[in-house]
């Protein structure tokens, strides 16, 4: 296949090349495929708000892809180039993480087509008001349980479940995931995608009778997730080598203390000013912790054993797949691994463990909230991390044993997991 028209292709297609492997792989009929890729409802409202003082309108969309399995789950983004292929996409890829782990969820995902920074916390606060409005007769806690995603945090689920509540006239905590302690979060809800993630890699690790002092680590994307594992990992005892944000990137071949970058993230720094000023770098300091400030992508390509982007899709195209030295991938963003790259680092033998098992610690924990908001009672942090490892390794081994029995990616046996446990679902109910 023409490697360009592959790397142009949108979210929506990367997911149906996923199930067409996973579908050639399990010899399914058409009745079957149709049931993993069209979704259930796709919703599309116009939100009404004012915006920079003037009254605007701006699309939003809510995909509910498979109730199969359980009420709908799955985050909404703001951005400004959500659309509807892009959320249906997401969709349908959180149906198959939700069967992966093995969690009573189906797949869902909302989108609200603007720009957050661009405007007043009051503002945003309205758009999120206005979503649950518009929304609000497809929403619930045994129907569909929406969660932060790009752009969105506990404080916008705070004032969505808000919103709820208010038309509903009754709490329902259980309706939203990913809430402030305050209003029915739980602990470790914070850590959850990046614990997940590092636990997949640890179990991934031991079984290849590798030792994490061994291994250099880069990763893309310096946001939770990345700030997050790269102090799991730390503390693990990977060494740490390469790390960016959008600004730029810092890489070292001996090892970077990723504490000293937090605090500058954590002061609204960037990861190049642990180094630098917007006008010059600090020459010495570099050259005294044999640093190199970089490009964002820069780390993509660094020799490093382990890559983990971390932030953005797409950002492993065909042309970086091909420069690229690392042997393990650990995908904790999104969709950060284009077809065509997939397909090239396979051959290459590298081990790519895919955001449909890798990140899924996210929803995983989702579920202890929602569980929590349903019972009253809530899990401490190490129950639930007690919890979130049972879960994240069986999902590991299934995938793993999956992937080694067929001779096949890891990507690939995830998405036959995943397909398969969906449709015996619908078979179950005389689908």
């Amino acid at each position: 296949m023409d490697v360009m028209n592959e790397e142009q292709k949108h979210p929506w297609e990367e997911f149906k090349t996923y199930v067409a492997q996973a579908g050639a792989l399990l010899n399914l009929q058409e009745k079957d495929l149709a049931h993993l890729l069209e979704p259930n409802a796709v919703l599309h409202k116009d939100l009404h708000v004012s915006l920079g003082g003037k009254r605007t309108t701006i699309p939003a969309y809510r995909i509910q892809f498979s109730n199969a399995r359980g009420p709908y789950k799955g985050g909404i983004r703001f951005h400004v180039q959500v659309d509807e292929e892009e959320v249906k996409a997401l969709a349908g890829a959180m149906a198959i993480k939700c069967a992966v782990v093995d969690i009573p969820f189906g797949g869902g995902k909302g989108g609200v087509q603007f720009n957050p920074d661009a405007y007043s916390k009051e503002e945003v606060h309205a758009v999120s008001r206005e979503f649950v409005k518009e929304f609000y007769d497809h929403l619930g806690q045994d129907r569909d349980i929406p969660a932060p995603d790009v752009s969105t945090n506990a404080e916008i689920m705070g004032i969505m479940l808000d919103t709820f509540e208010d038309i509903a006239q009754k709490s329902a905590p259980a309706t939203f995931t990913g809430k402030p302690l305050s209003l029915g979060g739980i602990q470790g809800r914070d850590t959850a995608t990046a614990l997940g993630g590092v636990m997949v890699l640890d179990e991934y690790v031991a079984e290849k009778g590798l030792n994490p002092r061994d291994l250099k680590v880069a990763i893309h994307g310096f946001g939770n997730a990345g700030m997050n594992a790269a102090l799991l990992l730390h503390e693990r005892g990977y060494i740490i080598v390469g790390l960016s944000d959008s600004k730029g990137s810092a890489m070292s071949q001996t090892s970077l203390n990723p504490h000293e970058f937090v605090r500058t993230k954590m002061e609204g720094g960037t990861v190049r000013q642990v180094y630098c000023t917007d006008e010059s770098c600090d020459e010495s300091k570099l050259h005294d912790d044999e640093v190199t400030i970089g490009s964002p992508d820069a780390v993509l390509t660094m020799d490093a054993d382990i890559v983990i982007p971390a932030a953005l899709g797409g950002v492993i195209t065909a042309d970086v797949a091909k420069k690229m030295k690392a042997h393990i991938v650990l995908e904790l963003a999104n969709g950060p691994t284009t077809a065509a790259a997939d397909s090239i680092l396979h051959s290459k033998n590298v081990s790519v463990l895919p955001d449909i098992l890798a990140n899924a610690g996210g929803v995983t924990v989702s579920y202890f909230e929602w569980l929590a908001g349903k019972t009253g009672e809530r899990p401490t942090r190490a129950q639930v991390h007690d919890k979130l490892k049972d879960i994240m390794t069986n999902a590991w081994k299934s995938v793993s044993n999956f992937a080694l029995q067929h001779g096949i990616s890891y990507r690939v046996a995830a998405f036959a997991l995943g397909a398969e446990r969906i449709l015996t679902a619908e078979r179950d109910r005389g689908h």
